[in-house]
């Protein structure tokens, strides 16, 4: 999440605007593939038969790369440089330095760069970069000839063609370029306007002095070249010619010839199918969170154009969703722009004003979930289109992608960290899609992604964070193993610590390989001494150290994966443990106290130093409606702000102390210190965006958190750059719990306790000596008694929805772990049955378990009438798992019942 900052004005603006590459090197459609020996079309090939390689690491501000035909990766950095990765040497070397106009980081510079079709011949390579020509700024396409020794011969550069831009436009730049099957080039252009003052939506202001918050002067102008996707065919000696099917016949008055798609933002990356011809291309849409009287909430699009044609912007946004004319000076609203005959009357328009009918995006989606699309997600967008794979079976290549991906369209996502395969029925419409190494992939901003000749995917990440040189930028390449796969090792002990001698029992058999029937060595090894050969071996360490131990698993063939242990031999882990005489899983809704005492023990320690003794007690007004969290999860959620912002996407414009895109968390802490406004205002500016406090950028809307979550998210921001105010406790007493009482039962309340002992003086293998010292944590944590159907730990047989469990039937059953069910005497279940009665059994510990409490409910006479019943439940001591068990063998015994929630119930002291 990009919290000060537009993700379109940088991110897109600046930076994005580069290009894809369609380049595949043939202009003949791929074969039609045959029987696949390692996969084939209609099995799904596993994701760890991809392996991903890194092949350069620590670029800056990777832009766009390009695929030789002898396996050569080309690609360029923003502020100018031009690198080859050269797969013989495996070694990058840097070919040539641009003087391209890179302004501050946001702006222009070395934006794409593309192989000619003929590269085997002619070994041309074309650039798309900015240039300053006397007073004009201007994007030039130009080509160069590349020596045989990879060195860039800069005396042969032609200048294909060249557009003045605004250089005082920090957005939109484009930059993207391709080949279609008859060597014509594409190329994108954004639309080079100032996203601002529009409220997120149309930027069409047309008041006197403004052209650069006009996009109606460049992407809704046929006689400009921004804002578009051109086609030229260039020919030997530098010059270019129109070929047939452009958008406008040339010579026609206003209008450029050269266009062959208009009406776009930012089409920051295009890709051509080698065999169809057919152009895709990711569109970065505006930053609106929600619909307002100027019109629709913000879409990111991928796009198709089977010919040539105007795509709407900046009247239309997604499937032709319509914008209101606007008056930027008066603030009235006008009529709905007609997507059938749309009309440009703007006075910075040079053109014809009399525009083709908009068409509709093949794929939209906002920052919310998509009804239409909702597997893509929710969360910040930047959409980027990328290629079209065609199977070839005459390729001699074991690491090519299978042809299960034959035909399949690549799509990915800049802020999402996603890559989807586009399916497209026979007449290339849209069919459906399928994430591409969702679980494995761990994309770092994907940039630029190709089909090498190799039949690979050649990957540029542009790194975690927007605008800085980061350690994560990198080339990778991404193969497929249709063969034997390596196995995996792991490596565990209960016993890495303790005092010598240490007898430790060492466990590999949760090694695995995924091809079964393969047979696995397994060798263990201290310190680089072999110790054993079997899988669950034992070792005695007669001296106190830290020692690592490394465990190697080998199948039949040599392929080996290697797990790593770390024993600590020298002091033994401290005991904490917190008890109540209350319950220890529920608070209830008048509870204003909680009991409690922590008990800590240290076997060396003879005195417990009360400075190392750490008892914290925090309250979290709301969670997620998910299922509850472990131990370990919880630890952390004494900043759920902190955790919040690590899974959304506010680390690509923002660090803590660094200067990115964004302003630093902590410079933004110290602005608003003393401001007992600012967490609301700020909770509220996360959700809806805006801008004009740090510069002229904005920050996107992100209306998919909600205001707990957001207010949650300030509060960490807010408390950086400050001493961390924590709520310490004694080690035992009494604890006020008010901070729930009047508000809805969604918090939690979190004690923590932590001792972390003196130590002792160990030699670690080969180094100095060092203090070994151990912290010991036990948490306790206390619920609402009212658990909604979203928040149960374990499903079957039934559905999973936003509160609600449905679709249950005879022997489904839900799960909730850990539960203290001291002093509760009852269940309260909130539930829908239309037509089906049936019983609700509640067991311990496993699904045949001692059973507690039983329900024999009657239906409701719809699923949308619900009510609310109470069952009572056997005293029980102890937390148990609880198995609701749903019951009832005669038939019909489908579609049951439909849970809200239960409500655990305290008895009457």
């Amino acid at each position: 999440m990009s919290i000060f900052l537009s993700k379109y004005s940088l991110l897109l603006g600046g930076l994005l605007g580069l290009g894809s590459i369609g380049h595949n090197f043939t202009t003949s459609k791929a074969s039609t593939p045959k029987v696949y020996a390692q996969t084939d079309t209609l099995n799904r090939p596993d994701e760890n038969r991809f392996t991903k390689t890194v092949l350069s690491n620590d670029l800056n501000e990777p832009m766009e790369l390009a695929v030789a035909p002898d396996g050569r990766v080309f690609f360029v950095e923003r502020a100018g440089k031009f690198y080859v990765y050269d797969p013989v040497q495996k070694k990058t070397r840097l070919l040539y330095d641009f003087p391209a106009k890179a302004v501050d980081k946001y702006l222009n510079g070395l934006l794409g760069m593309t192989i000619d079709p003929n590269f085997s011949k002619n070994h041309y390579l074309y650039f798309f970069y900015t240039i300053q020509d006397k007073e004009q700024t201007k994007q030039r396409i130009a080509r160069f000839k590349v020596n045989d020794d990879s060195t860039l011969d800069i005396e042969s550069e032609k200048s294909i063609i060249e557009f003045s831009i605004d250089l005082e436009v920090s957005a939109h730049t484009g930059g993207s370029m391709a080949w279609d099957a008859h060597g014509n080039l594409f190329i994108s252009t954004g639309d080079n306007t100032v996203p601002f003052e529009s409220n997120g939506h149309a930027p069409i202001d047309q008041r006197t002095g403004r052209p650069t918050f006009d996009a109606e002067r460049s992407a809704a102008n046929p006689n400009d070249l921004r804002g578009k996707i051109l086609r030229i065919h260039v020919e030997a000696d530098g010059s270019y010619t129109i070929p047939e099917g452009n958008l406008f016949p040339k010579g026609m008055a206003g209008t450029r010839p050269e266009i062959y798609v208009m009406g776009c933002r930012n089409p920051y990356r295009i890709s051509v199918d080698p065999a169809t011809s057919i152009l895709y291309w990711g569109e970065i849409g505006p930053d609106a969170g929600t619909d307002s009287p100027q019109g629709p909430r913000g879409y990111d699009e991928f796009n198709q154009a089977k010919k040539a044609g105007n795509y709407g912007w900046p009247y239309f946004v997604g499937n032709n969703k319509p914008y209101f004319e606007y008056d930027f000076e008066t603030k009235k609203i006008g009529s709905l722009f007609d997507p059938n005959a749309p009309v440009n009357n703007s006075p910075y328009n040079t053109g014809m004003k009399n525009l083709l009918p908009a068409q509709k995006a093949m794929i939209w989606y906002p920052y919310n979930l998509s009804s239409e699309f909702p597997a893509l997600g929710v969360g910040g967008r930047c959409a980027m289109g990328g290629p079209v794979y065609h199977f070839d079976v005459s390729l001699n290549k074991k690491s090519k992608i299978p042809a299960y991906y034959d035909k399949a369209l690549f799509v990915y996502d800049w802020m999402r960290n996603w890559i989807f395969a586009v399916r497209l029925d026979e007449q290339q419409n849209y069919q459906s899609m399928e994430a591409f190494m969702p679980k494995t992939g761990d994309f770092r901003r994907p940039v630029d992604m190709e089909i090498g000749p190799d039949g690979s995917i050649y990957l540029l990440e542009y790194g975690s964070v927007y605008g800085i040189d980061n350690e994560d930028a990198r080339l990778v390449k991404i193969d497929f193993n249709g063969g034997n796969r390596k196995p995996i090792a792991q490596a565990y002990t209960s016993d890495s610590i303790g005092l010598a001698p240490l007898k430790v029992a060492f466990k590999g058999e949760k090694s695995y390989d995924f091809d079964k029937g393969d047979q696995l060595t397994y060798q263990w090894k201290v310190e680089g001494k072999v110790i054993s050969n079997e899988i669950n071996p034992t070792y005695t360490f007669n001296k106190n150290g830290i020692y690592k131990v490394l465990l190697t698993v080998k199948d039949q063939v040599g392929l080996s994966n290697t797990d790593t242990l770390t024993v600590k031999v020298g002091n033994t882990m401290p005991e904490v443990a917190i008890s109540t005489t209350d319950n220890s899983t529920f608070f209830k809704a008048s509870a204003t106290s909680l009991k409690y005492a922590v008990s800590i023990q240290d076997k060396e320690d003879k005195l417990i130093d009360p400075k190392k003794v750490k008892v914290v007690l925090n309250y979290i007004p709301k969670v997620s409606k998910a299922p509850q969290m472990g131990h370990q999860q919880l630890t952390s959620t004494f900043s759920i702000g902190k955790n919040l912002i690590a899974g959304s996407d506010c680390k690509a414009c923002h660090q803590i102390n660094g200067k990115s895109a964004g302003p630093s968390f902590t410079e933004v802490s110290k602005k608003y210190r003393g401001d007992k406004t600012a967490i609301a205002k700020l909770a509220n500016k996360i959700i809806i965006g805006g801008g004009g406090l740090w510069g002229d950028r904005e920050m996107s809307a992100h209306p998919q958190l909600s205001r707990e979550e957001t207010t949650e998210m300030v509060k960490y921001i807010l408390s950086l750059g400050n001493e961390p105010i924590e709520n310490r406790v004694p080690q035992q007493g009494t604890l006020s719990l008010k901070e729930h009482v009047g508000k809805e039962q969604e918090g939690r309340y979190v004690l923590t306790a932590s001792y972390t002992d003196k130590g002792s003086l160990v030699a670690p293998q080969g180094k100095a000596k060092t203090v070994l010292s151990l912290k010991k944590t036990d948490i306790l944590v206390l619920r609402p008694t009212k658990i909604y159907g979203s928040e149960v730990d374990e499903i079957h047989n039934m559905n999973r929805d936003d509160k609600y469990l449905g679709a249950i039937h005879n022997g489904s059953y839900l799960v909730l772990k850990n539960i203290d069910l001291k002093d509760i005497e009852g269940l309260i279940y909130r539930f829908s049955s239309k037509d089906n009665g049936a019983s609700i059994e509640v067991h311990t510990d496993a699904l045949n378990g001692p059973i507690i409490s039983t329900f024999k409910y009657s239906p409701t006479g719809s699923w949308n009438t619900y009510t609310e019943q109470k069952a009572s439940v056997q005293p029980t001591t102890g937390k148990h798992d609880l198995y609701f068990v749903f019951v009832k063998k005669e038939t019909p015994n489908k579609n049951l019942f439909n849970f809200e929630w239960v409500d655990f119930v305290y008895g009457d002291k």
